[in-house]
């Protein structure tokens, strides 16, 4: 009872902002589907993560920077990745930010721009912590909503620019629909947004899409211009460094990177993942490796769904946005008692989208299986 009432009081402290906030939904646990599903072998397919592990140099020098001593503060100013990152992208270091993850430098700019009433536009399906960090702030979101087959809407996107947003999140390709924009569309929205707008581009899965001549290169697109900008990018994902959460942005200008330096917790990438990142950047072969044997099984994956007469979205990332004709949370319910995780989509008008992202072959079989016979039987 002592401790209800505890709990009843803070909440007359939480700001009305967070208290009308949705949570961020990582998927189910796997201890928790191993479980229900019996004790069988989980499938994880719902964090976009690596299957295909990281360069063994990144090995190396996680043991090299566990051996400096975890006792000691890391490099507050990552001082080495970010000479590494601008020596790869022919950027001057002080124009480069680090994060815990590229979500951590979404919080930080939304942190450092925002004032309460600000407009902010993303995108429809999108991230939800494009919309979740700037309601925080007590930003006002408008999302811009893709086509009827996924396509971008330029009229959309012009009339929502038009209002007067003070940032705007961009993701290519997007997540959960792992569409891409290609050049003339990217700059088709770069020629709407209002000079005085921070515009964000959240290239996260930007190493898959690279593969196709139409991606454009955001950082290449955005330096020519003079304009308030910041392109982000992550290890995360085809570095396969989720565990060890190191993102980064190219800024425009470096008085953009000393705003979120000012905002940001002084420790924020720990010195294990800061020598890993060095390490991962430095492997161009197991990046390469990892794109192909990816793009490869999301051809293949693809292909055999929409042989069993579901919809895929055509996919420029590690994952796949499925509808699959019944309630995402039902299949994925399903899906859990076979031992697979994925993400439920639940943004209005998208509750019938699961997105998965792709393992190895072996793996993607089972799952291509599973769904195909959840979907035959709760559609007969």
């Amino acid at each position: 009872m002592k401790q209800a009432l505890r709990l009843a009081g803070s909440a007359s402290l939480i700001r009305g902002e967070v208290a009308g906030l949705p949570r961020y939904d990582p998927g189910a646990g796997a201890d928790e589907v191993a479980v229900l599903s019996g004790g069988r072998r989980v499938i994880k397919l719902s964090n976009n993560e690596s299957p295909y592990g990281t360069s063994p140099a990144v090995a190396e020098a996680v043991r090299r920077g566990l051996a400096d001593g975890v006792s000691r503060y890391p490099d507050p100013t990552g001082k080495r990745l970010a000479e590494a990152i601008g020596r790869s992208l022919d950027v001057p270091a002080e124009h480069v930010v680090l994060g815990n993850g590229s979500e951590n430098i979404l919080e930080l700019l939304c942190q450092a721009v925002l004032d309460p009433g600000d407009l902010v536009v993303t995108q429809a399906p999108g991230f939800s912590l494009h919309e979740i960090f700037p309601r925080v702030m007590g930003a006002r979101v408008e999302k811009v909503p893709v086509t009827a087959e996924f396509g971008f809407d330029a009229a959309a996107w012009r009339d929502a620019l038009a209002a007067g947003p003070k940032l705007v999140f961009l993701a290519n390709p997007c997540n959960p629909t792992g569409a891409m924009l290609r050049a003339g569309q990217l700059e088709r929205v770069l020629a709407d947004t209002p000079e005085s707008a921070l515009l964000v581009l959240d290239e996260a899965y930007g190493e898959f899409a690279r593969t196709d001549p139409d991606y454009p290169d955001g950082l290449e697109v955005l330096r020519a211009l003079d304009r308030p900008w910041i392109v982000l990018r992550t290890f995360s994902k085809a570095y396969g460094l989720a565990g060890l959460r190191v993102g980064y942005g190219i800024a425009s200008d470096a008085a953009l990177v000393q705003a979120l330096d000012r905002v940001r917790t002084p420790y924020n990438v720990n010195h294990p993942a800061q020598e890993a990142a060095v390490a991962a950047l430095g492997d161009h072969a197991h990046l390469a490796d990892t794109v192909r044997r990816t793009g490869l099984e999301i051809d293949r994956v693809t292909e055999r769904l929409r042989g069993a007469g579901l919809r895929v979205v055509p996919s420029s990332t590690n994952f796949l946005f499925i509808d699959t004709g019944l309630r995402s949370e039902r299949v994925a319910q399903e899906l859990h008692r076979a031992g697979i995780i994925v993400k439920a989509w639940r943004e209005p008008g998208y509750e019938n989208y699961i997105r998965a992202s792709l393992s190895t072959r072996g793996d993607n079989d089972v799952f291509v299986r599973c769904l195909t016979e959840i979907c035959a039987k709760g559609t007969s």
